[in-house]
Protein backbone atom coordinates (compact mmCIF):
# COMPACT_ATOMS: atom_id res chain seq x y z
CA UNK A 1 0.00 0.00 0.00
CA UNK A 2 1.36 3.40 -0.97
CA UNK A 3 0.92 6.44 1.30
CA UNK A 4 -0.62 8.29 -1.64
CA UNK A 5 -3.57 5.88 -1.52
CA UNK A 6 -4.62 7.45 1.76
CA UNK A 7 -6.01 10.40 -0.19
CA UNK A 8 -8.36 8.29 -2.34
CA UNK A 9 -11.48 9.08 -0.35
CA UNK A 10 -13.76 7.71 -3.06
CA UNK A 11 -12.47 4.26 -2.02
CA UNK A 12 -14.70 2.95 0.80
CA UNK A 13 -11.79 0.93 2.15
CA UNK A 14 -9.81 4.14 2.68
CA UNK A 15 -12.82 5.91 4.18
CA UNK A 16 -13.27 3.14 6.75
CA UNK A 17 -9.58 3.49 7.67
CA UNK A 18 -9.98 7.24 8.23
CA UNK A 19 -13.28 6.90 10.10
CA UNK A 20 -11.67 4.30 12.39
CA UNK A 21 -8.46 6.15 13.23
CA UNK A 22 -10.58 9.19 14.04
CA UNK A 23 -12.61 7.04 16.46
CA UNK A 24 -9.37 5.87 18.07
CA UNK A 25 -8.02 9.45 18.12
CA UNK A 26 -11.16 10.61 19.97
CA UNK A 27 -10.77 7.74 22.43
CA UNK A 28 -7.22 8.77 23.32
CA UNK A 29 -8.18 12.47 23.28
CA UNK A 30 -10.75 11.64 25.96
CA UNK A 31 -8.62 9.13 27.86
CA UNK A 32 -5.80 11.65 28.38
CA UNK A 33 -8.00 14.69 29.05
CA UNK A 34 -6.85 15.05 32.66
CA UNK A 35 -3.04 15.34 32.47
CA UNK A 36 -2.81 18.68 30.58
CA UNK A 37 -5.34 20.26 32.97
CA UNK A 38 -3.93 18.83 36.20
CA UNK A 39 -2.36 22.08 37.41
CA UNK A 40 -5.52 24.03 36.68
CA UNK A 41 -7.58 21.44 38.57
CA UNK A 42 -5.43 21.78 41.71
CA UNK A 43 -5.65 25.57 41.56
CA UNK A 44 -9.45 25.68 41.19
CA UNK A 45 -10.42 22.82 43.52
CA UNK A 46 -9.32 23.67 47.04
CA UNK A 47 -9.11 20.14 48.44
CA UNK A 48 -7.37 18.54 45.43
CA UNK A 49 -3.64 17.88 45.93
CA UNK A 50 -0.72 16.57 43.89
CA UNK A 51 -1.12 13.24 45.68
CA UNK A 52 -4.70 13.05 44.44
CA UNK A 53 -3.46 13.63 40.89
CA UNK A 54 -0.83 10.91 41.27
CA UNK A 55 -3.55 8.50 42.41
CA UNK A 56 -5.81 9.51 39.50
CA UNK A 57 -2.93 8.89 37.09
CA UNK A 58 -2.67 5.33 38.42
CA UNK A 59 -6.43 4.82 38.29
CA UNK A 60 -6.44 6.12 34.71
CA UNK A 61 -4.83 2.86 33.52
CA UNK A 62 -6.31 0.48 36.10
CA UNK A 63 -9.08 -1.08 34.02
CA UNK A 64 -7.38 -0.79 30.65
CA UNK A 65 -5.79 -4.23 30.96
CA UNK A 66 -8.97 -6.23 31.73
CA UNK A 67 -11.00 -4.00 29.40
CA UNK A 68 -8.77 -4.88 26.44
CA UNK A 69 -9.35 -8.57 27.13
CA UNK A 70 -13.12 -8.20 27.50
CA UNK A 71 -13.50 -5.86 24.52
CA UNK A 72 -11.38 -8.20 22.39
CA UNK A 73 -13.80 -11.03 23.16
CA UNK A 74 -16.89 -8.89 22.53
CA UNK A 75 -15.73 -7.60 19.17
CA UNK A 76 -14.95 -11.13 17.95
CA UNK A 77 -18.54 -12.03 18.86
CA UNK A 78 -20.52 -8.92 17.92
CA UNK A 79 -18.28 -7.12 15.45
CA UNK A 80 -16.17 -3.95 15.72
CA UNK A 81 -18.81 -1.49 14.48
CA UNK A 82 -21.20 -2.15 17.36
CA UNK A 83 -18.46 -2.47 19.98
CA UNK A 84 -16.58 0.70 18.97
CA UNK A 85 -19.78 2.74 18.83
CA UNK A 86 -20.97 1.39 22.19
CA UNK A 87 -17.62 2.03 23.86
CA UNK A 88 -17.51 5.67 22.74
CA UNK A 89 -21.12 6.32 23.77
CA UNK A 90 -20.83 4.59 27.15
CA UNK A 91 -17.54 6.27 28.05
CA UNK A 92 -19.04 9.72 27.48
CA UNK A 93 -20.97 9.40 30.76
CA UNK A 94 -18.05 8.81 33.20
CA UNK A 95 -16.35 11.68 31.36
CA UNK A 96 -19.24 13.98 32.29
CA UNK A 97 -19.21 12.73 35.90
CA UNK A 98 -15.47 13.38 36.18
CA UNK A 99 -15.82 16.84 34.61
CA UNK A 100 -18.40 17.99 37.13
CA UNK A 101 -17.45 15.81 40.11
CA UNK A 102 -17.26 17.63 43.44
CA UNK A 103 -15.99 14.83 45.68
CA UNK A 104 -12.99 12.52 45.71
CA UNK A 105 -15.20 9.46 45.33
CA UNK A 106 -16.87 10.89 42.21
CA UNK A 107 -13.49 11.62 40.63
CA UNK A 108 -12.09 8.24 41.71
CA UNK A 109 -14.94 6.09 40.39
CA UNK A 110 -15.51 8.01 37.17
CA UNK A 111 -11.80 7.98 36.27
CA UNK A 112 -11.63 4.27 37.10
CA UNK A 113 -14.52 3.51 34.74
CA UNK A 114 -13.13 5.86 32.10
CA UNK A 115 -9.84 3.94 32.06
CA UNK A 116 -11.72 1.27 30.10
CA UNK A 117 -11.70 3.51 27.02
CA UNK A 118 -8.07 2.50 26.53
CA UNK A 119 -9.44 -0.77 25.13
CA UNK A 120 -10.51 1.10 21.98
CA UNK A 121 -7.20 0.30 20.31
CA UNK A 122 -7.92 -3.40 19.80
CA UNK A 123 -11.27 -2.74 18.07
CA UNK A 124 -9.69 -0.94 15.14
CA UNK A 125 -7.13 -3.70 14.69
CA UNK A 126 -9.94 -6.13 13.88
CA UNK A 127 -11.92 -3.90 11.52
CA UNK A 128 -8.81 -2.81 9.60
CA UNK A 129 -7.80 -6.45 9.13
CA UNK A 130 -11.26 -7.11 7.69
CA UNK A 131 -11.08 -4.29 5.17
CA UNK A 132 -7.47 -4.59 4.00
CA UNK A 133 -5.79 -7.58 2.28
CA UNK A 134 -2.71 -9.27 3.78
CA UNK A 135 -0.24 -7.37 1.60
CA UNK A 136 -1.57 -4.00 2.83
CA UNK A 137 -2.69 -4.69 6.38
CA UNK A 138 0.61 -3.83 8.09
CA UNK A 139 0.72 -0.27 6.81
CA UNK A 140 -3.01 0.23 7.38
CA UNK A 141 -2.79 -1.00 10.99
CA UNK A 142 0.28 1.17 11.60
CA UNK A 143 -1.39 4.25 10.15
CA UNK A 144 -4.51 3.64 12.23
CA UNK A 145 -2.52 3.25 15.46
CA UNK A 146 0.01 6.00 14.78
CA UNK A 147 -2.53 8.72 14.00
CA UNK A 148 -5.01 7.48 16.60
CA UNK A 149 -2.39 7.54 19.36
CA UNK A 150 -1.76 11.18 18.52
CA UNK A 151 -5.04 11.97 20.26
CA UNK A 152 -3.14 12.16 23.56
CA UNK A 153 -0.80 14.79 22.12
CA UNK A 154 -3.75 16.73 20.72
CA UNK A 155 -5.33 16.75 24.17
CA UNK A 156 -2.12 18.14 25.67
CA UNK A 157 -2.14 21.00 23.16
CA UNK A 158 -5.84 21.81 22.74
CA UNK A 159 -7.48 21.25 26.11
CA UNK A 160 -5.49 23.89 28.07
CA UNK A 161 -6.21 26.37 25.27
CA UNK A 162 -9.93 25.53 25.35
CA UNK A 163 -10.08 25.68 29.15
CA UNK A 164 -8.12 28.89 29.61
CA UNK A 165 -8.43 30.90 26.38
CA UNK A 166 -11.85 29.91 25.07
CA UNK A 167 -13.87 29.21 28.22
CA UNK A 168 -11.85 30.74 31.06
CA UNK A 169 -12.74 31.00 34.72
CA UNK A 170 -12.33 28.51 37.55
CA UNK A 171 -14.57 25.97 35.82
CA UNK A 172 -12.94 26.18 32.41
CA UNK A 173 -11.22 22.83 32.93
CA UNK A 174 -14.56 21.18 33.70
CA UNK A 175 -16.15 22.27 30.44
CA UNK A 176 -13.03 21.37 28.48
CA UNK A 177 -13.15 17.81 29.84
CA UNK A 178 -16.91 17.62 29.30
CA UNK A 179 -16.26 18.69 25.69
CA UNK A 180 -14.29 15.47 25.12
CA UNK A 181 -17.28 13.50 26.37
CA UNK A 182 -19.60 15.29 23.96
CA UNK A 183 -17.29 14.39 21.07
CA UNK A 184 -17.27 10.75 22.22
CA UNK A 185 -21.05 10.64 22.38
CA UNK A 186 -21.63 12.24 18.98
CA UNK A 187 -18.96 10.32 17.10
CA UNK A 188 -20.05 7.02 18.68
CA UNK A 189 -23.46 7.51 17.06
CA UNK A 190 -21.94 8.64 13.76
CA UNK A 191 -19.53 5.68 13.61
CA UNK A 192 -22.39 3.20 13.95
CA UNK A 193 -23.99 4.51 10.76
CA UNK A 194 -20.97 5.17 8.53
CA UNK A 195 -19.01 1.90 8.70
CA UNK A 196 -19.63 -1.81 8.30
CA UNK A 197 -17.66 -4.69 9.81
CA UNK A 198 -16.60 -6.01 6.41
CA UNK A 199 -16.74 -5.01 2.73
CA UNK A 200 -19.93 -5.89 0.89
CA UNK A 201 -20.14 -9.60 0.14
CA UNK A 202 -17.53 -10.62 2.73
CA UNK A 203 -18.61 -12.66 5.74
CA UNK A 204 -17.50 -11.59 9.21
CA UNK A 205 -15.92 -14.59 10.98
CA UNK A 206 -17.25 -14.68 14.52
CA UNK A 207 -15.84 -16.50 17.50
CA UNK A 208 -18.48 -18.88 18.86
CA UNK A 209 -17.32 -18.78 22.48
CA UNK A 210 -16.04 -15.63 24.16
CA UNK A 211 -15.83 -16.73 27.79
CA UNK A 212 -12.14 -17.53 27.26
CA UNK A 213 -9.62 -17.78 24.47
CA UNK A 214 -9.69 -21.15 22.72
CA UNK A 215 -6.52 -23.17 22.17
CA UNK A 216 -5.63 -26.22 20.12
CA UNK A 217 -3.39 -28.35 22.38
CA UNK A 218 -2.92 -29.25 26.03
CA UNK A 219 0.45 -27.51 26.04
CA UNK A 220 -1.16 -24.34 24.73
CA UNK A 221 -3.77 -24.59 27.48
CA UNK A 222 -1.03 -24.50 30.11
CA UNK A 223 0.63 -21.54 28.37
CA UNK A 224 -2.66 -19.62 28.24
CA UNK A 225 -3.17 -20.07 31.98
CA UNK A 226 0.41 -18.95 32.73
CA UNK A 227 0.08 -15.85 30.53
CA UNK A 228 -3.28 -14.97 32.11
CA UNK A 229 -1.80 -14.60 35.61
CA UNK A 230 0.12 -11.30 35.01
CA UNK A 231 -3.01 -9.70 33.50
CA UNK A 232 -4.68 -9.96 36.90
CA UNK A 233 -1.50 -9.57 38.94
CA UNK A 234 -0.80 -6.14 37.48
CA UNK A 235 -4.00 -4.86 39.12
CA UNK A 236 -2.55 -5.97 42.45
CA UNK A 237 0.57 -3.95 41.66
CA UNK A 238 -1.55 -0.86 40.94
CA UNK A 239 -3.40 -1.35 44.23
CA UNK A 240 -0.07 -1.60 46.04
CA UNK A 241 1.00 1.73 44.51
CA UNK A 242 -2.24 3.34 45.69
CA UNK A 243 -1.61 2.00 49.17
CA UNK A 244 1.88 3.53 49.16
CA UNK A 245 0.29 6.87 48.31
CA UNK A 246 -1.96 6.40 51.38
CA UNK A 247 -5.18 6.34 49.37
CA UNK A 248 -6.17 2.87 50.53
CA UNK A 249 -5.41 1.29 53.94
CA UNK A 250 -3.56 -1.98 54.42
CA UNK A 251 -6.77 -3.92 55.13
CA UNK A 252 -8.34 -2.68 51.90
CA UNK A 253 -5.25 -3.78 50.00
CA UNK A 254 -5.67 -7.30 51.41
CA UNK A 255 -9.33 -7.28 50.37
CA UNK A 256 -8.33 -6.28 46.84
CA UNK A 257 -5.78 -9.10 46.74
CA UNK A 258 -8.48 -11.59 47.75
CA UNK A 259 -10.87 -10.26 45.10
CA UNK A 260 -8.17 -10.47 42.42
CA UNK A 261 -7.39 -14.05 43.45
CA UNK A 262 -11.07 -14.92 43.06
CA UNK A 263 -11.17 -13.22 39.66
CA UNK A 264 -8.06 -15.10 38.52
CA UNK A 265 -9.47 -18.40 39.77
CA UNK A 266 -12.74 -17.73 37.93
CA UNK A 267 -10.89 -16.88 34.71
CA UNK A 268 -8.81 -20.06 34.92
CA UNK A 269 -11.99 -22.07 35.46
CA UNK A 270 -13.48 -20.43 32.36
CA UNK A 271 -10.38 -21.30 30.34
CA UNK A 272 -10.63 -24.91 31.45
CA UNK A 273 -14.41 -25.06 30.93
CA UNK A 274 -14.14 -23.79 27.36
CA UNK A 275 -11.09 -25.74 26.26
CA UNK A 276 -11.13 -29.15 27.99
CA UNK A 277 -14.23 -30.41 26.11
CA UNK A 278 -12.75 -29.21 22.81
CA UNK A 279 -9.39 -30.84 23.45
CA UNK A 280 -10.98 -34.11 24.64
CA UNK A 281 -13.13 -34.30 21.53
CA UNK A 282 -10.14 -33.30 19.40
CA UNK A 283 -12.27 -30.61 17.78
CA UNK A 284 -10.07 -28.57 15.46
CA UNK A 285 -12.45 -25.94 14.10
CA UNK A 286 -11.38 -23.52 16.79
CA UNK A 287 -7.74 -24.57 16.73
CA UNK A 288 -5.22 -24.27 13.97
CA UNK A 289 -2.87 -21.88 15.73
CA UNK A 290 -0.07 -22.22 18.27
CA UNK A 291 -0.28 -20.13 21.39
CA UNK A 292 3.47 -19.62 21.47
CA UNK A 293 2.97 -17.05 18.68
CA UNK A 294 0.53 -15.11 20.87
CA UNK A 295 3.01 -15.31 23.76
CA UNK A 296 5.83 -14.00 21.56
CA UNK A 297 3.78 -10.97 20.55
CA UNK A 298 2.81 -10.42 24.19
CA UNK A 299 6.52 -10.02 24.93
CA UNK A 300 7.10 -7.61 22.06
CA UNK A 301 4.27 -5.29 23.06
CA UNK A 302 5.31 -5.49 26.72
CA UNK A 303 8.81 -4.41 25.68
CA UNK A 304 7.95 -1.77 23.06
CA UNK A 305 4.63 -0.13 24.01
CA UNK A 306 5.35 -0.63 27.70
CA UNK A 307 8.68 1.12 27.24
CA UNK A 308 7.07 3.93 25.25
CA UNK A 309 4.53 4.78 27.95
CA UNK A 310 7.18 4.59 30.65
CA UNK A 311 9.69 6.76 28.78
CA UNK A 312 7.14 9.41 27.84
CA UNK A 313 6.30 9.85 31.53
CA UNK A 314 9.92 10.45 32.63
CA UNK A 315 11.65 11.97 29.60
CA UNK A 316 10.85 15.66 30.25
CA UNK A 317 12.29 15.44 33.76
CA UNK A 318 15.28 13.45 32.48
CA UNK A 319 16.25 16.12 29.95
CA UNK A 320 15.48 18.94 32.37
CA UNK A 321 17.79 17.62 35.09
CA UNK A 322 20.51 16.20 32.82
CA UNK A 323 21.02 19.31 30.69
CA UNK A 324 19.67 22.01 33.07
CA UNK A 325 16.99 23.05 30.58
CA UNK A 326 13.84 25.06 31.21
CA UNK A 327 10.66 23.01 31.68
CA UNK A 328 9.32 24.32 28.36
CA UNK A 329 12.44 23.34 26.41
CA UNK A 330 12.65 19.94 28.09
CA UNK A 331 8.98 19.29 27.35
CA UNK A 332 9.42 20.30 23.73
CA UNK A 333 12.40 17.98 23.27
CA UNK A 334 10.61 15.12 25.02
CA UNK A 335 7.55 15.59 22.81
CA UNK A 336 9.66 14.53 19.83
CA UNK A 337 9.53 10.99 21.23
CA UNK A 338 5.75 10.89 20.87
CA UNK A 339 5.61 12.91 17.65
CA UNK A 340 7.65 10.24 15.85
CA UNK A 341 4.62 7.95 16.28
CA UNK A 342 2.89 9.66 13.36
CA UNK A 343 5.24 8.12 10.82
CA UNK A 344 7.34 5.50 12.64
CA UNK A 345 4.47 3.15 13.43
CA UNK A 346 3.01 3.17 9.89
CA UNK A 347 6.57 2.70 8.61
CA UNK A 348 6.98 -0.43 10.74
CA UNK A 349 3.81 -1.87 9.23
CA UNK A 350 4.80 -0.80 5.71
CA UNK A 351 8.22 -2.49 5.96
CA UNK A 352 6.54 -5.63 7.31
CA UNK A 353 4.26 -5.60 4.24
CA UNK A 354 7.13 -5.22 1.78
CA UNK A 355 9.76 -7.59 3.19
CA UNK A 356 8.99 -11.26 2.67
CA UNK A 357 9.65 -12.22 6.29
CA UNK A 358 7.48 -10.46 8.86
CA UNK A 359 9.34 -12.34 11.60
CA UNK A 360 12.68 -10.95 10.41
CA UNK A 361 11.33 -7.38 10.59
CA UNK A 362 9.97 -8.05 14.08
CA UNK A 363 13.36 -9.32 15.23
CA UNK A 364 15.24 -6.43 13.62
CA UNK A 365 13.07 -3.88 15.37
CA UNK A 366 13.33 -5.53 18.79
CA UNK A 367 17.11 -5.74 18.51
CA UNK A 368 17.23 -2.10 17.42
CA UNK A 369 15.19 -1.12 20.48
CA UNK A 370 17.64 -2.90 22.76
CA UNK A 371 20.64 -1.12 21.23
CA UNK A 372 18.90 2.27 21.24
CA UNK A 373 17.85 2.05 24.87
CA UNK A 374 21.33 0.94 25.86
CA UNK A 375 22.66 4.05 24.12
CA UNK A 376 20.20 6.25 26.03
CA UNK A 377 21.50 4.79 29.30
CA UNK A 378 24.82 6.53 28.73
CA UNK A 379 23.43 10.00 27.98
CA UNK A 380 24.85 12.53 30.43
CA UNK A 381 25.48 16.25 30.70
CA UNK A 382 28.79 15.99 28.80
CA UNK A 383 26.96 14.90 25.62
CA UNK A 384 26.08 17.47 22.97
CA UNK A 385 22.33 17.86 23.38
CA UNK A 386 21.88 17.38 19.62
CA UNK A 387 23.42 13.91 19.90
CA UNK A 388 21.23 13.05 22.90
CA UNK A 389 18.09 14.10 21.02
CA UNK A 390 19.20 12.16 17.93
CA UNK A 391 19.68 8.94 19.92
CA UNK A 392 16.31 9.49 21.58
CA UNK A 393 14.47 10.01 18.29
CA UNK A 394 16.13 6.98 16.65
CA UNK A 395 15.22 4.82 19.64
CA UNK A 396 11.65 6.09 19.42
CA UNK A 397 11.53 5.15 15.74
CA UNK A 398 12.54 1.58 16.60
CA UNK A 399 10.10 1.35 19.52
CA UNK A 400 7.11 2.62 17.60
CA UNK A 401 8.08 0.85 14.40
CA UNK A 402 8.13 -2.37 16.42
CA UNK A 403 4.60 -1.64 17.57
CA UNK A 404 3.53 -1.42 13.94
CA UNK A 405 5.39 -4.63 13.12
CA UNK A 406 3.70 -6.43 16.05
CA UNK A 407 0.20 -5.70 14.80
CA UNK A 408 1.23 -6.47 11.23
CA UNK A 409 1.60 -10.08 12.43
CA UNK A 410 -1.43 -10.47 14.71
CA UNK A 411 -4.14 -10.73 11.99
CA UNK A 412 -2.42 -13.85 10.62
CA UNK A 413 -2.42 -15.93 13.81
CA UNK A 414 -6.15 -16.77 13.86
CA UNK A 415 -8.58 -14.62 11.90
CA UNK A 416 -11.76 -15.01 13.92
CA UNK A 417 -9.83 -14.53 17.17
CA UNK A 418 -7.99 -11.39 16.08
CA UNK A 419 -9.82 -9.31 18.69
CA UNK A 420 -8.92 -11.62 21.55
CA UNK A 421 -5.30 -11.98 20.43
CA UNK A 422 -4.82 -8.24 19.89
CA UNK A 423 -6.61 -7.65 23.21
CA UNK A 424 -4.13 -9.84 25.07
CA UNK A 425 -1.10 -8.38 23.31
CA UNK A 426 -2.42 -4.85 23.84
CA UNK A 427 -3.03 -5.59 27.50
CA UNK A 428 0.57 -6.73 27.88
CA UNK A 429 1.67 -3.32 26.62
CA UNK A 430 -0.08 -1.78 29.60
CA UNK A 431 1.32 -4.46 31.92
CA UNK A 432 4.78 -3.49 30.69
CA UNK A 433 4.12 0.19 31.37
CA UNK A 434 2.95 -0.49 34.94
CA UNK A 435 5.91 -2.77 35.67
CA UNK A 436 8.46 -0.39 34.19
CA UNK A 437 7.00 2.69 35.91
CA UNK A 438 7.04 0.85 39.22
CA UNK A 439 10.68 -0.09 38.74
CA UNK A 440 11.47 3.53 37.84
CA UNK A 441 10.67 4.55 41.42
CA UNK A 442 13.54 2.35 42.70
CA UNK A 443 16.34 2.98 40.18
CA UNK A 444 18.33 5.76 38.50
CA UNK A 445 17.52 6.83 34.91
CA UNK A 446 20.63 4.98 33.65
CA UNK A 447 19.55 1.77 35.37
CA UNK A 448 16.03 2.32 34.08
CA UNK A 449 17.12 2.50 30.44
CA UNK A 450 19.30 -0.60 30.92
CA UNK A 451 16.30 -2.48 32.32
CA UNK A 452 14.24 -1.44 29.28
CA UNK A 453 17.07 -2.54 26.99
CA UNK A 454 17.28 -5.95 28.63
CA UNK A 455 13.49 -6.33 28.33
CA UNK A 456 13.66 -5.73 24.57
CA UNK A 457 16.60 -8.12 24.24
CA UNK A 458 14.73 -10.87 26.10
CA UNK A 459 11.75 -10.38 23.79
CA UNK A 460 14.09 -10.59 20.79
CA UNK A 461 15.45 -13.92 22.04
CA UNK A 462 11.98 -15.27 22.82
CA UNK A 463 10.67 -14.33 19.37
CA UNK A 464 13.71 -15.81 17.67
CA UNK A 465 12.78 -19.25 18.98
CA UNK A 466 9.01 -19.06 19.48
CA UNK A 467 7.56 -16.80 16.78
CA UNK A 468 6.68 -18.58 13.55
CA UNK A 469 6.65 -16.90 10.17
CA UNK A 470 3.00 -16.11 9.32
CA UNK A 471 1.69 -18.08 6.36
CA UNK A 472 0.32 -16.36 3.25
CA UNK A 473 0.86 -12.95 4.82
CA UNK A 474 1.62 -11.05 1.62
CA UNK A 475 -1.19 -12.20 -0.64
CA UNK A 476 -4.35 -10.59 -1.98
CA UNK A 477 -6.67 -12.61 0.27
CA UNK A 478 -6.54 -14.29 3.65
CA UNK A 479 -6.52 -18.07 3.69
CA UNK A 480 -9.79 -19.56 4.89
CA UNK A 481 -8.54 -20.64 8.31
CA UNK A 482 -5.85 -18.09 9.03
Amino acid sequence: MKPSELMKFQNKQIRVLHFTWIAFFISFFTWFNMAPLATTMVQSVGWLTDDHLAALAIINVALTVPARIVVGMLLDKYGPRIVFSALLIIMAFPTFVFAFGNSWMQLFVSRLVLSGIGASFVIGIRIISEWFPPKKVGFAEGFYAGFGNFGSAAAAVLLPWIAIQIIGGDNGWRYAIAYTGVICLIYGIIYFFIVTDTPEGKKFLRSEKIAAMQVSSWGDLIQLIIWTIPLVGVLGLLAWRLKNLNFIPQNTLYVIYVILFIVLTYQIIQILRVNIPLLKSKETTSGGYRFKNVAALNTTYFANFGAELAIVSMLPTFFLTTFSLTPTTAGLIASSFAFVNLFARPLGGWISDHVRSRKLIMLAYMFGISIGLLGMAFINSSWPIVLAVTITVLTSMFIQGAEGATFAVIPFIKRKMTGQISGMAGAYGNVGAVVYLTLLTFVTPRQFFIILSVGALLSFIYCMFALEEPKDSHGDEYTAET
